[in-house]
């Protein structure tokens, strides 16, 4: 099967990856030179456009930014849909909305093309070893068509049911991301003030019911002083925003939600939209006039599991 693979910034360069070292044959594309080139001298080839790619490859993998920018990689007039055809699959790997993905699906669809939403979730440690979880929202056929290629870039796949599941899934866990590392932000400031060791406040909480998959990794990065978890604001106003959206489809009355966004957009106007989404915790570090440090955590996520074939997680029955 060749890939043609659209987007290889911080996660999407790690995915790509993964498909290169396990042998695909990959073309990719970014506006970023430096990075195709990077690719190239490993044995990548390079498309003019998504249009050309679309036209050279069996499954298209698209990682970008915004639903902004992946419309313009599938609608413009040199874009994907423009030279995709009949058989081919088109995956979207970024966190995007569910209509737009939708959308898009449909217009793949008239060609006679099958299109899936795969987003990533686990930090792009894990994006680099090929251990990240991937969520795959689309009909059954495609999926196992592409499930050879996710196990090669990610370690546990689940097909969350029809398309646009899978990036309403990745919305939900984002937003509950967010609200851990703000939360984890105000429990850190008021330990510091209270005179508290951080380091023995970092494992109480590993220890205890007040663990989570985000105390556990960019907490460690927060302590560091480092706080460079490869994630910024703008992008958790953006996926808050998306969950926002959402419950407001749903007429559901959200409470904290709103809060979170309230918080991630100061510290966007204080600190700049692409600062580290960890460096919340500075907005408390500021008012308080405290600096909350440890001893011996990592500037940097490290992925300690070693690299194994993935598989498909099955869903209770």
């Amino acid at each position: 099967m060749k890939i043609g693979f659209i987007g290889l910034g911080n996660v999407g360069g790690k995915l790509a990856g993964s498909l290169l070292r396990n042998g695909f044959d990959l073309m990719v594309r970014d506006l970023d030179d430096a990075l195709v080139q990077s690719f190239v001298d490993q044995g990548a080839t390079t498309g003019a456009s998504p249009k050309e790619i679309a036209e050279n490859v069996d499954l298209i993998i698209t990682c970008l930014p915004s639903p902004a920018a992946c419309s313009k990689v599938m609608e413009s007039e040199d874009g994907v849909i423009a030279g995709i055809s009949k058989g081919k699959i088109w995956l979207e790997m970024s966190t995007t909305d569910e209509a737009e993905i939708v959308r898009l699906a449909k217009l793949l669809e008239a060609k006679g093309a099958m299109a899936m939403d795969c987003p990533v979730s686990g930090g792009c440690h894990r994006a680099a070893t090929g251990n990240i979880s991937i969520f795959a929202g689309g009909e059954r056929e495609a999926f196992e068509t592409v499930l050879p290629v996710l196990t090669k870039m990610g370690r546990r796949i689940l097909h969350t049911g029809p398309i646009g599941s899978a990036s309403f899934l990745k919305v939900l866990t984002n937003y509950l991301c967010s609200a851990h590392l703000a939360a984890l932000s105000e429990s850190f400031a008021v330990a510091k003030k209270a005179g508290m060791d951080m380091n023995t406040t970092y494992e109480a909480i590993r220890i205890s019911s007040g663990n989570s998959f985000v105390h556990e990794t960019e907490s460690q990065l927060i302590l560091n002083g480092s706080r460079d978890v490869n994630f910024t604001m703008d992008l958790v106003v953006k996926d808050v925003g998306l969950f926002d959206k959402l419950a407001n489809l749903h007429n559901v009355p959200l409470e904290i939600s709103p809060l979170i966004l309230d918080i991630f957009k100061d510290g966007q106007k204080r600190y700049g939209s692409r600062e580290f989404s960890t460096n919340i915790v500075k907005r408390l570090e500021d008012d308080c006039d405290i600096q909350i440090l440890g001893k011996g955590f990592p500037a940097e996520l490290l992925d300690d599991e070693a690299e194994e074939p993935g598989y498909e997680v099955k869903v209770r029955k």
